[in-house]
């Protein structure tokens, strides 16, 4: 009698210990029994299920999963051919609908990704796609976050990573910003010139109303001159005698 009670205690310790399961603080579990999928998420921490497959618990993980999307060959509105990857932040926050919903929702979420960074990038032109990443990831993480919706997958983030022109393309713009660098030094070397003539018509108008500052402006460039040890300088007639003979 002992015997066959040590055997059934043994039974039933066995099979309490086969349905534990332990899920962690980043997972829940979906517990399906009898194939039916209960209404109730468990966990985190120690949850129990009824063994010998009456319930089948499947995990999965909360955590922001980081999924890099493969170059894809684009052919912007231009009719420009390029390779555009990207990389797609999200989690599941309904761990009950990913399951149900959609049979792996990281493939799903990975082949739409694919297919919209596709899609919104034909839709633009060039310019565009290397001047406008912050409206392009906005605009691609909507899309994606709309149509995960159901799954219960939420995407918080899409960035375009690189975009690799044809080497045509690049030695265009290569010229191109060549060309807007000459452009903008010549325009800075005009405003220059322009605003030197402005001030030395100043400086005439001045001088032409005060002599005196003429006479001064005379002995500071002699004293320049002189500044230079093998400089012989030669000092003309006063301006005041000139004048003379400039007024007759």
């Amino acid at each position: 009698m002992d015997v066959l009670l040590a055997v059934i205690a043994a039974v039933v310790l066995i099979a309490v210990l086969s349905g534990v399961r332990i899920l962690q603080e980043y997972q829940r579990g979906v517990v399906f029994r009898l194939g039916s999928c209960l209404r109730e998420v468990r966990g985190p921490g120690l949850t129990v299920i009824i063994p010998f497959g009456v319930d089948r618990l499947v995990k999965v993980d909360m955590r922001v999963v980081t999924m890099d999307v493969p170059a894809q060959d684009v052919i912007t509105r231009d009719n420009i051919s390029v390779k555009v990857n990207a990389v797609v932040y999200f989690q599941v926050v309904d761990a009950r609908r990913a399951i149900l919903e959609v049979a792996q929702y990281l493939y799903g979420t990975s082949q739409l990704a694919q297919t919209t960074l596709r899609s919104v990038c034909g839709q633009e032109e060039m310019d565009s796609l290397l001047a406008e990443r912050d409206r392009l990831n906005a605009k691609i993480q909507e899309i994606l976050d709309r149509h995960t919706d159901p799954w219960g997958v939420k995407v918080t983030l899409v960035e375009v990573k690189q975009i690799d022109l044809p080497q045509e393309m690049q030695r265009a713009m290569a010229k191109q910003a060549e060309a807007e660098r000459e452009r903008r030094a010549k325009i800075i070397h005009a405003e220059g010139e322009a605003q030197a003539a402005e001030r030395l018509a100043e400086a005439a108008k001045v001088l032409e109303a005060h002599p005196a500052t003429l006479q001064l402006r005379y002995l500071q460039t002699l004293t320049e001159i002189a500044s230079e040890n093998n400089s012989t300088v030669i000092f003309p007639l006063p301006l005041e005698m000139m004048r003379v003979f400039l007024n007759k």
